[in-house]
């Protein structure tokens, strides 16, 4: 078998893509803990809780299967069966059995995660968008320009 080699070698600097992927990963650090603590102390939900019942919300039946929900917040499969079951606990979500495959388990939004999810969306929004735009003031290295520009810079680092 012929393998092809080409000429031009990677001249990906890696301490650059390191340094711009560390900027976006503290930055969005940052940001979940500051949204985690007024989510916590407001709602008595968690950043990933919220997400999860955005995204049941958002589906065409309020329902997803267990597996796709945890695909969705960057959860593995465990972590979203320990998310729902505290979403169950709370009456905001409950799990429903696939009937055409008995092992397929969803998990729905109730009507009760639908009121809490419609309360908290504002001022959610509201609070992102704050942080986004004071995130310089307590964390200068975090500043949202620089994560912007940091974000190119992977983006470019990445396609060459």
């Amino acid at each position: 078998m012929h393998m092809q080699v080409s000429d031009q070698k990677d001249t990906t600097p890696i301490a650059d893509l390191s340094a711009a992927w560390s900027q976006v990963a503290a930055f969005a650090s940052a940001m979940d803990a500051s949204l985690s603590k007024w989510l916590m102390d407001a709602h008595r939900i968690g950043p990933t809780d919220y997400r999860a019942l955005a995204h049941l919300s958002q589906a065409s039946d309020k329902e997803l299967r267990v597996n796709d929900l945890a695909q969705r917040i960057g959860l593995n499969q465990s972590s979203a069966t320990r998310l729902v079951s505290r979403l169950e606990a709370k009456d905001l979500t409950f799990r429903d059995t696939c009937p055409d495959d008995g092992r397929g388990v969803y998990a729905v939004i109730t009507e009760q995660g639908e009121t809490l999810l419609r309360e908290v969306r504002g001022a959610y929004e509201e609070r992102v968008r704050g942080l986004l735009g004071n995130m310089g003031a307590h964390h200068p290295e975090l500043d949202a320009h620089q994560v912007t520009r940091a974000l190119r810079d992977i983006s470019n680092l990445v396609s060459r």
